[in-house]
């Protein structure tokens, strides 16, 4: 990243790319959005295990046996580095989908993403 830049620029940056990855979630998937939005090295954190890289992304999804599955998230706060090339969000989630039985499944909860500047300026997480 250049040595200078705007960070209300970066921030608003950040926050079109959370909400063009939640769209994206809810128009194709979650894994498709999981996986657009992974830079190479990125790591999930769910139910307590990492799954390392887009491969180790690509399993958990694949390894889902939920149905109808939507997730909605907005970041109520954005900050970017002073070096402009990493950022954070949070905010509150809602997960819901149904089981195997066809029960409704819910739940909410925060969210933390980390985030890097790619090359050529896009944004990818790394830790979500």
């Amino acid at each position: 990243m250049a040595d200078k830049f705007d960070k209300a620029d970066l921030i608003k940056e950040i926050k079109d790319t959370e909400a063009a990855f939640c769209r994206l979630a809810a128009e194709r998937g979650i894994a498709e959005a999981f996986l657009t939005y992974a830079d190479d090295g990125a790591v999930i954190n769910r139910n307590n295990r990492i799954y390392r890289g887009k491969a180790g992304i690509a399993e958990y999804y694949d390894n889902q046996t939920l149905k109808d599955v939507q997730l909605t998230w907005s970041p109520d706060y954005v900050d970017v580095a002073e070096s402009g090339d990493m950022a954070w969000t949070y905010g509150n989630y809602v997960f819901a989908a149904l089981s195997d039985e066809n029960k409704p499944v819910e739940a909410r909860g925060i969210f933390h993403t980390v985030w890097k500047r790619q090359p050529g300026g896009t944004w990818k997480y790394v830790w979500d």
